[in-house]
């Protein structure tokens, strides 16, 4: 006949077990969001450094605007 009943000691282990399972899980995500926030930090890094460049890119004269400009040496 099977058991169809868990004894204490059994439910204990089994709720241990449950417990060291979920608590690796968090240990687990919490490594993963922390990995994930020092690349957003990076890629926020980035893209600051690739709008500074483009505003330089936008603020320096154009080859027209430089053509009409009288040489320094004049």
């Amino acid at each position: 006949m099977a058991k169809d009943f868990v004894t204490e000691s059994e439910r204990l282990v089994i709720i241990e077990q449950m417990i060291a399972h979920q608590d690796q899980q968090i240990h687990d995500l919490s490594d993963m969001v922390n990995r994930q926030w020092h690349e957003i930090d990076r890629l926020k890094k980035n893209l600051s450094q690739t709008q500074q460049r483009l505003e330089n890119l936008e603020s320096t004269p154009k080859d027209d605007e430089l053509s009409h400009e009288i040489p320094p040496h004049y």
